[in-house]
């Protein structure tokens, strides 16, 4: 069976729904009224109310109210989860040795009792961050100027990793740090330092921020410290060759 699910189960078919689930590697799920104490790198006592309880097959804990994003108490993945049933009332328990830190659920009363078993092996694919920005500069190499070549990427300096290092149809080292967003002074000062590691470079090299656009502060500090702009929007599909949305400026 991959999905049980029952109403109102009394405490001792509740503990019932919630072992089988353990013992399956499901996904389980409570609708419960509930108190929560933890006690671990500090402690912490949520009193009795109507909250949605989650336990996954990787044995994250977590613990959510009817509103905010994040669940107000949790367990990360790899904790010890387990079932008790005391003089007829329900306890659920997710414990770590490293840090110890132990969380207790005890439920008043449970309107909800399911579990999943699902398979899904897939992973998480983003769009529109600076890693996609990359790997579409090194399969069209062109979109940064013509002749320009990359040649290392996540380049390893003094002051930090440069997003990519090449050399244009000159044969100049030209250093690109990559923002999927609106880029300011930050952004700015970070080329230059990555510029600085280059100061005793016998050979002219330059430096280029490739960003979607900058803020004026950072386009006069791109002028001042006489560094280039490239404005490039990152790729929005999956994939670095679907429906690219580029423009081009030729820097200061």
């Amino acid at each position: 069976m991959k999905f049980l699910s029952e109403k109102n189960p009394d405490p001792c078919r509740t503990f019932e729904i919630i072992n089988e689930g353990l013992s399956k590697k499901a996904v389980i799920i409570l609708m419960a009224c509930c108190s929560v104490v933890y006690e671990g790198r500090a402690r912490s006592k949520l009193g009795s109310g109507d909250r949605m309880i989650i336990i996954k097959s990787d044995g994250s804990f977590m613990i959510h109210q009817d509103r905010n994003l994040d669940p107000v108490n949790w367990q990360p993945p790899k904790s010890q989860c387990k079932a008790s049933l005391k003089e007829g009332i329900m306890y659920l328990e997710g414990s770590r040795r490293n840090p110890t830190e132990r969380l207790e659920v005890k439920i008043k009363s449970t309107y909800m009792a399911s579990y999943f078993i699902g398979q899904d092996s897939k992973d998480l694919e983003l769009a529109g961050y600076e890693e996609n920005m990359r790997e579409m500069v090194f399969e069209n190499p062109e979109i940064i100027e013509e002749g320009f070549r990359p040649v290392n990427r996540e380049y390893m300096t003094s002051n930090g990793f440069i997003d990519v290092l090449g050399k244009d149809k000159e044969g100049n080292l030209v250093v690109l740090e990559l923002k999927s967003r609106r880029a300011g002074i930050n952004a700015v000062k970070q080329l230059k330092r990555y510029m600085d590691s280059f100061s005793d470079h016998k050979e002219f090299v330059r430096g280029v921020l490739v960003a979607p656009s900058v803020t004026d502060d950072a386009s006069e500090l791109l002028d001042e410290y006489k560094l280039e702009f490239k404005s490039m929007e990152p790729p929005r599909e999956f994939g670095t060759d679907k429906n690219l949305t580029l423009d081009f400026f030729n820097g200061f």
